[in-house]
């Protein structure tokens, strides 16, 4: 027996041993958990249903994942049960607790099969265990794959093409990138995926024509006269633009002037950053 395995056997054989509570007990430490949070009575209650927990789990195994994961979240959806629990409604907690495991542990099943684009919440877990049920009943009375298929489909008021694609997400499973994909393997799988990023030397290219042009900006800007350059920053280089209104009640001038002042500052720019522009828009501007 593995160590794992050998732990996990040790482990249901403790919560095993842990006593079960009658209805009394369990109301009167969720009544003392609700009224005072008393963690001693919150942990009581929560340990005496941890064989719950183990049995819910076990029957989720067939889905090939580990049972100590199918556990440790049925044990999140005790705690959870624990804080929602209103002892007054006549409901033992272990009834209630039992719907808190199964949806955790439910979630994780759907979660770790990556049903991507098949629905979420409720939809996607009746789409996802109708699929497995069925699919098993028909494998069973059908020996043809196609026929199969089609069986499935008219089962399921669908069609073949359409289930073709959900049967695949149905089988898949999550691989990590960080895997090696094969054993002596120097690298992951990361490392083989295509990169869409430019390359170095594209990329540096891009870095000094940035430069370049940010050395230029601050050139063409220093020709301009106060006045100029304030408008310049207010109207182009702002994250938010002034309006040209609220430039001439700063610069104490009308709305008038301040839009001539930026047509001759534009004027300037223009002149100063030309050798920058392609020559299709020289040629443009030229004939306007």
């Amino acid at each position: 027996m593995r160590e794992t395995d050998q732990a996990l056997s040790n482990y249901i054989a403790q919560v095993k041993q842990i006593p079960a509570l009658s209805r009394e007990e369990e109301h009167d430490l969720a009544v003392v958990w609700r009224d005072k949070q008393d963690s001693a009575a919150g942990e009581k209650l929560v340990r005496a249903n941890l064989r719950y927990v183990v049995a819910i789990a076990l029957t989720y195994r067939r889905y090939g994942l580990r049972v100590w994961d199918l556990i440790a979240e049925g044990n999140v959806g005790v705690v959870t049960a624990l804080r929602k629990f209103d002892p007054e409604k006549g409901t033992r907690f272990v009834t209630y607790a039992a719907y808190w495991i199964r949806a955790f542990i439910l979630n994780y099943v759907i979660r770790s099969w990556s049903l991507v684009g098949s629905g979420s919440g409720p939809l996607r877990s009746k789409l996802f265990f109708r699929l497995r049920r069925e699919r098993a009943r028909i494998a069973n009375l059908v020996s043809e794959r196609d026929e199969a298929m089609e069986q499935l489909a008219g089962q399921l008021g669908t069609t073949v093409e359409k289930l073709t694609p959900m049967m695949q997400r149905l089988d898949a499973r999550d691989l990590s990138l960080d895997q090696k994909p094969y054993a002596d393997s120097e690298h992951t799988r990361l490392d083989l995926l295509e990169s869409h990023d430019a390359a170095q030397d594209e990329l540096f290219e891009a870095h000094e024509r940035e430069q370049l042009l940010g050395g230029r900006v601050q050139q063409a800007l220093s020709v301009l006269d106060k006045r100029e350059r304030f408008i310049v920053e207010q109207r182009m280089l702002a994250d938010e633009e002034l309006s040209l209104a609220e430039i001439g009640r700063r610069l104490g001038v009308s709305r008038e002037r301040a839009r001539q002042l930026e047509a001759r500052a534009k004027m300037k720019l223009r002149r100063s950053l030309a050798d920058l522009q392609p020559e299709n828009t020289n040629a443009a501007a030229d004939a306007a």
